[in-house]
């Protein structure tokens, strides 16, 4: 499955088997994210056998079924952070969606105080992701059309285009879709609206933008 592939094919799975997650694949996994820790300045963990933070009232409200792995999202506050989170965050899920895992983001529905994550001077915990073999792929929500969801200056171009249809995919807070991309030229500002997590939302999105347009022949501005 290439990362296109898994854009497609990957959506939220709250109920879980009991395999484990190990060899191979827990190494090309645990790579990613010292990968997206380096690149981003983040520190995001990966917590393996570990249910309590998935064990309470919260848990059974959200309808989370055996979750007993996740990854931590952990990195220093700034203006940026929530931003890298999402985009670092989502670089992981994707990779877990082409090594056979499903996934599920995480803001509120679990126990924030009883996770493994380190959390260091300086660091927030901004949420987790569910993580393991589903037992279902989980299924597609409705989302906005490509119009709704950018500007262009002129005709829009089918790199522009092949770039907001990925991000039309990527997962958001309540399936809100509050971003927009905006095109002068050969330039895209990514512009984040209003409410919870949006911020989240737009590293997201701006990650599978770079996916669907490639990253040659424009910048972001």
């Amino acid at each position: 499955m290439d990362i296109l592939e898994a854009i497609t094919a990957r959506h939220s799975v709250r109920s879980y088997t009991d395999r484990e997650i190990e060899g191979e694949l827990l190494e090309q996994l645990q790579k990613t994210i010292d990968e997206c820790n380096v690149n981003g300045a983040l520190h995001i963990q990966l917590c393996l056998n570990e249910p309590q933070s998935f064990s309470g009232f919260m848990a059974k409200y959200g309808n989370f079924q055996k979750v007993k792995n996740y990854v931590a999202i952990v990195g220093k506050k700034g203006d940026r952070f929530e931003e890298k989170a999402g985009y670092y965050g989502e670089t992981v899920v994707l990779k877990a969606q082409q090594l056979g895992l499903n996934t599920c983001w995480v803001g509120a529905t679990y126990r924030k105080s009883k996770t493994a994550a380190t959390i260091n001077a300086g660091e927030k915990l901004l949420l987790v992701i569910a993580i393991g073999f589903g037992e279902t792929n989980g299924v597609s929500h409705k989302t906005k059309p490509v119009e709704a969801l950018c500007s262009v200056n002129g005709t829009m171009p089918d790199w522009f285009r092949k770039g907001v249809e990925a991000a039309r995919l990527a997962p958001t807070a309540m399936n809100q879709q509050k971003f927009r991309f905006e095109l002068n030229e050969n330039t895209v500002k990514a512009v984040a609206g209003s409410g919870f997590y949006t911020k989240l939302d737009l590293g997201i999105a701006k990650y599978h933008f770079e996916i669907g347009a490639g990253k040659k022949g424009w910048t972001w501005g």
